[in-house]
């Protein structure tokens, strides 16, 4: 990881530089107070106090310095607005047109203010964070709390950028008022919602939610994504983005991701009865389903690899080698062969195209949209697993058609097949390449952090979960090795070049981000275990068609976005990442425990209930787990062929591989075992994530 002083040296606007945090002064005093407390020779009150007193003068200058500067500014907004006023009586084009420039300019300067808070409140926590991990203290806490909530909180005027919000107006209002408004005596106050894209006040907008960064839906559910923004600004990418963004090609990704979540899902229902069709088991349906995830853990690393060099040439293979393996699957009932059902599910996980969708809305979206680009791909994703079951519910004919046999079982696979080739059609009229020149110079310079380690900013600095003192130390030995005026561009460069293989980037893995990948694994081998042995268990318990199943299935699948909602919106601004986390890791943990088949007679009313809660604490756990580890991960991984997004689906996509195996291997036994036999498995990797958890969070309390 690039230390932070370098890139904090390296991002300074050098006629401020004496005005930013001095972070390599605080760093070194923290290894001198972590040295004389180890040797007996300093009191921690003194340290406290002296650390205390140190961070509220950096403080104070970087305010009295933000103050100064707001000033200024509200002054030239004050003299242009004498300008406007008596370019009222005498309106001259050319004077409006040289006004509304001045507005501009005064909107860029804003903007290196909002940057320059920015730098300086990730220093701030940075540095709170060290003094914690090297002395063993929880003196973050007791800061932020006793200043931020101060009547006369300087902290507040970092934290909560006050006064940035009316110099923002005046310049919104006033470039409102300078445009062509057709004859409309309404100003920006009549009418709010009034759409201003002038793109300066576009940028600023985004670099205030940035600085605010305060915990919402729509931020929770693009973390689901592991598509996350880079932790100090840069201005000049979002320059470089506006040139390869794309509308169309960013709806046909979304599109692709929905497909695929349609074309794993839709065959669930049936799989049980396909396989007793040609001849197999009911509990090979843990194989039929699996085959997709299977090809999926090989095309998810030569998909990845291949969106360095293109994005349309990938999603035009997915698309053929879907349309070719949901037609093998279809016609595997016609020639009465388990062998080409199997096959054709492989096919279709070979067309996994998931890494190319991420890459492409990590590289090819501007950062003022990335962040709705990330929630539309879970929502895809979500929308996608609801719509599978339902539309094979509803595929409930039986005819012939061309010596083809169209019924419940094959009509998931004709139905896909001609989706993923209208899919095809689309793309090759509608797709556009991005330019790559653009994307390796964006890689080579300018790499993304994929950590959002500068997450609620206005909450007080919360720190990451679970981070213990040895989860940082790769971090800690960089920046200690970082010199007195080392300006080694050629150190800095290489540390930011993306990983090479699955070995480097597993290498890189702290223990607290190896505990946070055992914890996705978990939850996707429960929720596998769940959806995919649903059609044997209900039918043998219940006697359950296939309607009912896929009607079971759908509900399921609504409850994502709703229970999102809830978490994005209102128990992530009630409560921390950690506790959250602990929470879902229970919950699951009682809904498998519920699920267990101990006492006669095994009731719908037990499955349905258990099975709600399962998925629902599931679903709650990923999105914070998955948010948790964008933050934690290395900034080389970031990019590149072997990054956090493929790490992630490597992992639930191996969770999924065993989960349906298992379901198979238990079938062995019988029916009346298989859901006590695969629900065992799931009890013993929840139980071992959560003591991980524990392990992981008392190691840093």
């Amino acid at each position: 990881m690039v230390a932070f002083g370098k890139k904090l040296k390296e991002r300074q606007i050098k006629e401020w530089e004496g005005y930013y945090i001095n972070y390599k002064l605080m760093k070194k005093k923290v290894k001198q107070y972590a040295q004389q407390i180890g040797a007996g020779s300093q009191e921690r009150r003194y340290v406290l106090k002296d650390f205390s007193r140190m961070l509220d003068n950096q403080i104070e200058k970087i305010v009295l310095f933000l103050l100064e500067q707001q000033g200024t500014l509200a002054s030239r907004i004050a003299k242009f607005g004498e300008w406007q006023e008596a370019l009222q009586q005498q309106p001259e084009i050319s004077q409006l047109i040289e006004l509304r420039e001045a507005y501009r300019e005064v909107g860029r300067d804003l903007l290196k203010l909002l940057y320059f808070v920015e730098l300086n409140a990730v220093g701030l926590r940075k540095i709170l964070k060290k003094f914690d991990k090297r002395l063993g203290y929880r003196f973050t806490d007791y800061y932020v709390k006793t200043r931020a909530n101060h009547p006369y909180s300087q902290l507040q005027q970092v934290f909560k950028h006050v006064g940035f919000g009316a110099v923002v107006g005046a310049i919104s209002r006033n470039l409102v008022e300078l445009q062509d408004r057709q004859g409309s005596y309404l100003s920006l106050y009549d009418q709010p919602a009034l759409p201003l894209e002038d793109p300066v006040i576009i940028t600023i907008k985004a670099a205030v939610d940035r600085l605010s960064h305060s915990t919402n839906f729509l931020r929770f559910m693009a973390q689901h994504a592991l598509i996350m923004q880079e932790e100090l600004p840069a201005p000049v990418e979002d320059q470089v983005d506006d040139e390869q963004y794309h509308f169309m090609s960013l709806l046909l990704n979304l599109a692709n991701t929905f497909l695929y979540m349609v074309n794993t899902y839709i065959i669930v229902p049936t799989a049980d009865d396909y396989a007793m069709s040609l001849g197999a088991a009911a509990t090979v349906c843990g194989v039929v389903i699996g085959a997709m995830a299977v090809a999926q853990v090989f095309s998810s690393v030569y998909f990845s690899a291949w969106s360095n060099k293109s994005y349309f040439r990938p999603l035009v293979f997915s698309s053929i080698v879907l349309f070719v393996g949901n037609a093998m699957y279809a016609m595997a009932y016609d020639f009465n062969s388990i062998m080409i059902l199997l096959l054709g599910r492989l096919f279709c996980g070979l067309g996994s195209a998931r890494a190319v969708n991420r890459r492409y809305i990590s590289d090819c979206v501007p950062i003022k949209i990335r962040m709705q680009a990330s929630a539309g791909f879970v929502s895809a994703s979500a929308l996608g697993m609801a719509c599978g079951p339902a539309l094979a519910g509803l595929l409930q004919c039986n005819f012939r058609f061309f010596n083809l046999t169209f019924n419940q079982v094959t009509l998931p696979g004709w139905v896909m097949a001609g989706a993923w080739l209208i899919y095809l059609i689309w793309l090759c009229i509608s797709f556009k390449e991005p330019s790559h020149e653009i994307h390796d110079k964006l890689s080579s310079t300018q790499p993304a952090v994929e950590s959002s380690e500068n997450s609620t900013l206005e909450k007080g600095l919360d720190k990451p979960l679970l981070i213990s003192s040895k989860d940082k130390q790769q971090e800690e030995d960089e920046e200690d090795g970082e010199q007195e005026g080392d300006g080694s561009e050629e150190g800095l460069e290489d540390s930011r070049l993306p990983v090479t293989s699955i070995a480097s980037a597993y290498r890189m893995l702290t223990p607290s981000v190896k505990v946070q990948l055992i914890i996705y694994f978990m939850l996707k081998y429960a929720m596998e275990v769940l959806l995919s042995e649903s059609s044997v268990v209900t039918s043998y318990y219940f006697n359950w068609s296939t309607g009912k199943v896929a009607l079971f299935l759908a509900c399921l699948g609504l409850t994502v976005l709703p229970v999102n909602v809830v978490v994005g919106s209102y128990i992530s601004n009630m409560f921390e990442d950690r506790q959250i986390l602990l929470a879902s890791e229970v919950l699951v943990c009682i809904g498998i425990v519920m699920s267990f088949h101990l006492i006669v007679p095994y009731t719908v009313a037990q499955y349905v209930c258990s099975g709600l809660v399962m998925f629902v604490s599931a679903e709650v756990l990923e999105g914070v787990n998955l948010s948790l580890l964008s933050r934690v991960m290395s900034s080389r991984l970031s990019r590149g062929t072997y990054n956090g997004g493929l790490l992630s689906t490597e992992a639930g996509t191996i969770a999924r591989v065993i989960a349906d195996a298992t379901i198979t291997l238990a079938g062995f036994l019988g029916e009346s075992r298989l859901l006590n036999v695969t629900l065992l498995p799931s009890l013993l990797i929840c139980i071992s994530s959560i003591l991980a958890t524990l392990y992981t969070y008392n190691s840093l309390y």
